[in-house]
């Protein structure tokens, strides 16, 4: 049987060929340079044939090394996906990432399939980002908000966001109950945004113009917002597809019948390599049910 080449000079050559430089090789490998050429060397005399061609200005692949590149790259990606899924086997739970303003809508959910599957655990970890890193960020997938989601990840659309105005029925009972929209400018408005923009997408569907847009209170989270509404101090903007449990408790209410889609959404995303466990997919699946179900988010 024929002696496999080693598999230190098979990555370097790997390297080598994706920036086509030995000083650039050498410096994503952490080896020198001379160590960098020797390695090549040694393996193209492995093989009995050159891998590249040497030129003043670089280095271009040869025939050979062209037709080697993507079987290599191949064998890599492979034992990549083995260590990842042997190693995601050995965690016990799933690590989820969500944004806060979604936690209206996930946790409830998440409560419900850790009764229903205690087998398969899930860590939650929140955060005001609303989009995720999979080369930098430990976790098996998340929850992002945005109009479209990034390369490398494969991504499942959970609902649109909709947005229409909410508040307490303590205020609706009050001496300036909301009964049209020009009912608006004698309430405190709730920002969820600094810059306004969500009350200015929804007033402008609506046809309203309101003088002191800005006056009103301005918060870092949408969740802080809604929860100020709830307590009778104001009026703020709610996602229709979030605020389901609210309405249904009688927490908040919703004065209008106008729900104003912005462009963006909730996406649930997780890595394209390596491939998603039974344990992910089950949830994935399950959580995308949910939200495609119209009673689970009325």
């Amino acid at each position: 049987m024929k002696r496999l080449p080693p598999l230190p000079a098979l990555h370097t050559f790997l390297i080598t060929a994706q920036c086509c430089n030995f000083t650039r090789a050498a410096e994503l490998l952490h080896l020198t340079q001379g160590a960098v050429s020797r390695q090549i060397s040694g393996l193209e005399s492995h093989l009995g044939y050159a891998l590249f061609q040497r030129q003043a200005r670089g280095l271009s692949l040869t025939p050979q090394g062209r037709e080697l590149l993507p079987r290599i790259q191949q064998v890599f990606n492979l034992i990549d996906e083995a260590v990842e899924q042997v190693g995601a086997k050995q965690r016990e739970a799933l690590q989820l990432k969500a944004p806060t303003c979604v936690m209206r809508w996930l946790l409830p959910r998440l409560m419900q399939w850790q009764a229903e599957r205690p087998d398969v655990p899930v860590e939650l970890t929140t955060t005001v980002q609303y989009g995720v890193d999979f080369r930098r960020e430990e976790f098996d997938a998340a929850v992002i908000y945005g109009t479209q989601p990034g390369t490398a990840q494969v991504a499942h659309h959970l609902f649109d966001e909709q947005l229409t105005p909410v508040c307490s029925q303590q205020l609706m009972d009050g001496p300036v109950p909301l009964t049209s929209t020009a009912d608006l400018a004698r309430h405190t408005l709730l920002h969820p945004t600094r810059d306004d923009e969500d009350w200015k997408t929804w007033l402008r569907a609506a046809g309203v113009t309101l003088d002191k847009l800005g006056s009103g209170h301005h918060f870092d989270t949408l969740d802080l917002a809604l929860s100020v509404a709830a307590q009778g101090n104001g009026v703020a903007l709610g996602d229709w597809a979030l605020i389901g449990e609210d309405l249904a408790t009688g927490r908040l209410v919703a004065p209008f019948d106008l729900k104003v889609p912005t462009g963006g959404a909730y996406f649930l995303v997780y890595p394209e390599r390596p491939a998603p466990s039974p344990q992910l997919r089950e949830l994935s699946d399950w959580l995308i049910a949910e939200a495609h179900s119209k009673t689970a988010r009325a």
